[in-house]
C-alpha cells in the first residue's frame, strides 16, 4: 500500500483529533510548565539555568528506561482492545506497576544517594555543578513516580481513553507551578532554595499525579482487572520484549542528548545557558508531534488486534499528515519572532544572540520532526521497539553526536555548527523512519 498524497477525510480526521488532541493538551501543558520553570529559574542567572537544563537531561535518561513502560502497556492493551479481550485491558497495566515496585524503588534509591557523584562528570564549571547537584539528588525519588506515571499514560492511550492522561497531567503541572514558585524563590514563609526547591517541587508534584491515576484506575478499570487479573510469565515477557527496547531508545535519546549539553559546555557557559531554553522551546513544539505518534499507535495496535495490517499502516500515513500540518504553523513564530521568544526566558544579550539562529532553524524544520516521530511511535504501538531501538541509537551516537564534536568545539563553529548537524541528523532520521513504515514488518509483531 502506497502513502496516499491526500489528506485525511474528516471522518479519520475527526478519530484521530479525538484521541490525540487531549494527549497533546497534556503534553504542551507539559512543556508550558518546563517552560515556565526555565523562566523561573532563568531569573538566578546563567549558573542555574545551565545547571538545570543539563540537571534535567540527567534525570531524565535516569528515569528514560522507566519511560519505556509507557509503549508496553499501550501496545499489548490496544491489542487486547482491538481482540474484544475486555477482562484483560488492565493486564499490562498491573505489569507495570509490579516492575517498577520490584526494580524501580531500589535504582532510584541508589541514584539518590549516589547519583550526583555521576552528574559531576559531566560540568567543568565548578558554580554549576555545585547547583546541578543539588537538583539531581531530589530529583532521583521522581524515577518511581514517572514509571508509575508512564504505565498508567500507557494503558489510558491504549485504550483510547486519553483524556484520563489530561487530567492527571494537569494536576501535576498546577502542583508543580504552586511547588516551583514557592521553594525556588522562598514565598509565603517557605525556605528559598532556588534550582534545589524546582527538583523538590517536582519530584513533589509527580507523586501527587501517581496517587491521582490510582484513584482513577480503581473507580474505572476494576472492571478491566485492573489490581486483580495479574499477567502469566509468558506475558510479563512480552510486556518487558516490548517495554525494555523502548525504555532503552529513550535512555539512548536521552543521554545523547546529555552528552550534546557536555559538548556544548566546552564551548562556554554562554552557549550551555542557550541551548537549555532552546531546547525546551524546541520541545513545546515536537511534543504534539509524539503526541499524535501516540494517538496512531493506539490505532495502529487496535487494528493489528482485529487483524487488518493495511487500515493501521493507512492511520499511520494519515496522522503524518495531520502532524506536518500542525507542527508546521508552532514553527512559525520562531522563524519570524526569534528574538522575542527568547527573551521571554534569556535575559543576558550575549545568550540571546547566540541562540537566534538556532531557533530559527528549529522553527524551518519542524515539519520533518513530525513525520519522525510519528511514525516512531506509530511503530512502537505496533510492539516494533527494537528495530526502532537499533536504528534510532546508531544514528544519533555513531552520526550525530561524534559529528557535532568534530563540528562544535573541535571546529570552532560554535552553538549554530552543532545545531545544523542536529537538523541534518533529524531530516536523515525521518527518512529512515519511512522506509521502515513502507516495508511493513511492524505488522508482524506477535503480541
Amino acid at each position: 500500500m502506497k502513502a496516499s498524497l491526500s489528506f485525511p477525510s474528516r471522518e479519520r480526521l475527526n478519530t484521530i483529533l479525538v484521541l490525540g488532541l487531549p494527549i497533546i493538551a497534556g503534553m504542551i501543558s507539559q512543556n508550558i510548565l518546563n517552560l515556565v520553570d526555565t523562566a523561573m529559574v532563568g531569573t538566578l542567572g546563567d549558573a542555574s539555568l545551565a545547571a538545570v537544563g543539563i540537571g534535567g537531561f540527567f534525570t531524565f535518561m535516569a528515569q528514560s528506561f522507566f519511560m519505556g513502560l509507557s509503549s508496553g502497556v499501550q501496545s499489548i492493551a490496544a491489542r487486547r482492545w482491538g481482540e474484544n479481550k475486555i477482562d484483560e485491558l488492565a493486564k499490562p497495566l498491573n505489569g507495570g506497576i509490579l516492575f517498577v515496585l520490584m526494580v524501580g524503588v531500589p535504582f532510584a534509591s541508589i541514584l539518590f544517594f549516589h547519583g550526583d557523584k555521576l552528574f559531576a562528570f559531566l560540568i567543568h564549571d565548578p558554580e554549576v555543578m555545585k547547583i546541578g547537584r543539588e537538583y539531581v539528588t531530589w530529583r532521583m525519588p521522581g524515577i518511581v513516580a514517572i514509571g508509575l506515571n508512564f504505565s498508567f499514560r500507557g494503558y489510558w492511550n491504549g485504550v483510547g481513553r486519553p483524556s484520563f492522561y489530561l487530567r492527571a497531567i494537569l494536576l501535576m503541572h498546577i502542583i508543580n507551578i504552586i511547588l516551583n514558585y514557592l521553594l525556588i524563590f522562598g514565598k509565603f514563609g517557605f525556605p528559598a532554595l532556588g534550582a534545589m526547591g524546582s527538583a523538590m517541587g517536582t519530584t513533589l508534584a509527580l507523586f501527587s499525579g501517581s496517587a491521582y491515576y490510582f484513584w482513577q484506575s480503581i473507580k474505572y478499570a476494576k472492571g478491566n482487572g485492573f489490581m486483580s487479573a495479574f499477567p502469566s510469565v509468558k506475558e510479563f515477557r512480552q510486556l518487558l520484549s516490548v517495554s525494555i527496547p523502548s525504555g532503552l531508545q529513550i535512555m539512548f535519546f536521552s543521554a545523547g542528548y546529555t552528552v550534546e549539553f557536555w559538548i556544548i559546555g566546552l564551548i562556554g557557559t554562554s552557549e550551555l545557558a542557550a541551548a537549555n531554553v532552546l531546547i525546551n522551546i524546541m520541545l513545546i513544539c515536537i511534543l504534539p508531534g509524539i503526541a499524535l505518534g501516540i494517538a496512531a499507535g493506539s490505532l495502529v495496535g487496535q487494528e493489528l488486534g482485529r487483524g487488518n495490517p493495511l487500515e493501521a499502516k493507512r492511520w499511520g500515513w494519515d496522522v503524518v499528515k495531520v502532524g506536518m500540518v500542525g507542527l508546521s504553523l508552532l514553527g512559525l513564530p520562531m522563524v519570524l519572532f526569534p528574538k522575542s521568544i527568547l527573551a521571554l526566558f534569556i535575559h543576558e544579550p550575549i545568550t540571546l544572540d547566540l541562540a537566534v539562529w538556532p531557533l530559527i532553524l528549529i522553527g524551518a524544520t519542524i515539519a520533518i520532526e513530525a513525520l519522525a516521530l510519528v511514525l516512531i511511535n506509530a511503530q512502537l504501538g505496533a510492539g516494533d521497539s527494537k528495530r526502532i531501538l537499533f536504528s534510532t541509537a546508531l544514528l544519533q551516537w555513531f552520526f550525530f553526536l561524534p559529528l557535532a564534536f568534530l563540528i562544535g568545539p573541535q571546529m570552532g563553529f560554535g552553538l549554530i555548527g552543532i545545531w545544523t548537524c542536529h537538523i541534518v541528523y533529524r531530516l536523515i532520521l525521518a527518512m529512515i523512519m519511512i522506509v521502515m513504515w513502507q516495508r511493513e514488518k511492524w505488522a508482524n509483531v506477535s503480541l
